[in-house]
């Protein structure tokens, strides 16, 4: 399964650190979010991945390269300056994807999820991984009712930022900027997502308020 990494966003509410830095490459214990990410999924049998850039995305592709040096490979689905969004970004990675589902995963989030658990998730068109609703969230996104995303009726939750997705969800697209909840939202109303809740560890690294918790939250652990 491939996995695509979500890394095109601005950060703007990063404020200074990503005048001069994408966001997906800020540090934490050494390395950067994005580096992280992709030592933890090829721990787990991952080993194919396409990233999304734009905002500053030569850095990210200077400091990832190929992926060579751990081991997997790397294509990179270049936006220039227009980030296209979680749903513009997909689609426009797709002839990088392939016609089987994927893994997406959102550069700047921390999480100890078992990634692996994934690779049997084709059942529906999209599984999501959610969790409890952080304080900065605490609407949530979506119900989660036994295997079942739902809309409403049940217990709100977030989406981590975590999900398989087939792609023929985006044969109705037509490329450009557009965001992936609405996408979501139909699939839901198809009954054609699934889902499940994770209790581990989960950061939104969003703001440099949680940045800086993460980094000493990590730091005492290593």
């Amino acid at each position: 399964m491939k996995v695509m990494l979500l890394a095109a966003g601005r950060g703007e509410r990063m404020g200074k650190l990503t005048d001069d830095c994408p966001k997906p490459l800020l540090k934490i214990a050494g390395l950067s979010l994005i580096e992280h990410h992709i030592l933890a999924l090829k721990q787990q049998g991952f080993s194919e991945f396409v990233i999304n850039v734009a905002y500053l995305g030569g850095q990210i592709k200077r400091a990832l390269g190929t992926g060579e040096r751990w081991g997997v490979h790397i294509d990179y689905s270049d936006e220039g300056s227009q980030a296209l969004e979680t749903g513009g970004g997909i689609f426009n990675a797709l002839p990088l994807l392939g016609d089987k589902p994927f893994l997406v995963v959102n550069a700047d989030v921390w999480t100890d999820f078992p990634y692996a658990s994934l690779m049997p998730k084709t059942d529906k068109n999209i599984h999501l991984v959610l969790v409890k609703n952080p304080e900065h969230k605490l609407k949530g996104d979506f119900c989660l009712l036994a295997n079942d995303i739902i809309q409403s009726g049940g217990e709100r939750y977030t989406y981590s930022g975590l999900g398989v997705f087939s792609p023929q969800i985006f044969k109705e697209e037509n490329g450009g900027v557009f965001p992936l909840a609405p996408i979501i939202r139909e699939q839901i109303k198809r009954q054609q997502v699934a889902g499940q809740l994770h209790l581990g560890m989960w950061v939104d690294v969003g703001t440099p308020e949680r940045l800086t918790q993460l980094r000493s939250v990590l730091g005492a652990n290593q």
